[in-house]
């Protein structure tokens, strides 16, 4: 069943009773695709090599750029302008000669997702952007499949486990797609270089867990970590049972229903009127350090769903963050608990600047 060299390797693993030879057997005969092969991806891929996953297949369409370096690291600097997915590979095999590798040097489409996925066990999302977040959930949800979710933004991270046994998917968080720059990306806002490592690995541990059926897998439930204060919290999805049945366009450039929404004029010309509203700031201390927006409650978004009691209701209330997303995301988890007059800012507190710069 294993090698000398093998059992030697994985000797750490046979010592633990939640995995043994048995477990150790399962991980070889996994298969794991990972999307994506930069800051998440690298982490999520060496350390899933080193248990001994036995297949991993790396898709990636990009070329290493000496931007890359700073978190990228399984890449140095002659490797800038080759392809990552097999510069990748290399490095990888060498670490393990154990495991097969799969090299798609190319990015997940519409129209490729079906049958590569269909292929493996798990996928990992180490991808920058929701058109490929969308489609990955989309095409597991069609073929039954996990996937492990990793998203970063400048110095937190967020992590979850969607479609784990019939369990919340990724649109159970978000059922719509923000509009097209809505929500900045790492290059453009940037990102702590050791953050993409944390996530990644978490993101491998929940793969090995999934694989072993062992532990508490994070499914149902978000992650969310601040390195800035340490902080660290679990946020519940629920299961909205939103019904995928075919792969669609994943070219967003939709909003969610404008109900949901306010826009900063409109929210300035409340204030300026007197209207009676709530407005609620879930941004972490460390944000609103940078910028106060006078709000009538602040509650973090961590424990925003266990003080709901203090919250009147029953007047219109609108939801801040610093961009718009994790606002959106709330405000679709009090619609469906039937709460109709919750709005979220558009653009958060980053277009409420824009605007004052702009006047």
């Amino acid at each position: 069943m294993f090698s000398k060299q093998e059992k030697k390797r994985y000797d750490r693993h046979f010592r633990l009773k939640e995995v043994g030879e048995q477990g150790q057997q399962e991980l070889k005969k996994a298969k794991v695709l990972v999307v994506g092969a930069g800051g998440l991806g690298c982490p999520v891929l060496q350390y899933l090599t080193s248990a001994g996953v036995g297949e991993i297949g790396i898709m990636d369409g990009d070329i290493v750029d000496t931007s890359n370096l700073q978190r990228q690291v399984l890449y140095t600097i002659d490797d800038i302008g080759k392809q990552k997915s097999t510069i990748g590979i290399s490095r990888l095999s060498a670490q393990n000669n154990f495991v097969r590798f799969y090299d798609y040097a190319f990015n997940l489409e519409k129209e490729n997702a079906l049958e590569i996925i269909t292929k493996y066990d798990v996928v990992v999302d180490c991808t920058d952007n929701f058109s490929a977040r969308y489609l990955i959930n989309d095409a597991c949800v069609l073929l039954g499949k996990s996937f492990v979710y990793g998203a970063l933004h400048k110095f937190s991270g967020q992590l979850s486990v969607f479609n784990y046994k019939e369990g919340p998917t990724y649109r159970c968080l978000y059922p719509n797609p923000p509009k097209d720059g809505d929500i900045p990306s790492c290059s453009e806002v940037g990102v702590i270089g050791v953050l993409p490592s944390l996530i990644g690995t978490l993101q491998a541990i929940e793969v090995l867990k999934i694989i072993l059926n062992i532990g508490d897998v994070l499914s149902g439930k978000l992650l969310t970590y601040n390195s800035m204060s340490n902080v660290q919290q679990i946020i519940n999805i629920l299961n909205t049972n939103i019904q995928i049945t075919q792969l669609t366009s994943y070219n967003f450039d939709c909003v969610l229903p404008k109900n949901n929404e306010i826009e900063v004029g409109t929210l300035k010309s409340w204030i300026e009127t007197n209207q009676q509203f709530n407005i609620i700031d879930i941004r972490e201390q460390y944000e609103i350090d940078d910028f106060k927006l006078n709000a009538t409650h602040y509650i973090p978004m961590g424990g925003f769903l266990d003080d709901l009691e203090e919250i009147d209701f029953k007047i219109p209330t609108i939801i801040f963050c610093q961009y718009g997303a994790k606002s959106k995301a709330i405000v679709s988890i009090l619609k469906r608990k039937e709460i109709n007059k919750v709005f979220s800012l558009v653009g958060g507190v980053q277009k409420w600047i824009e605007q004052d710069l702009e006047n």
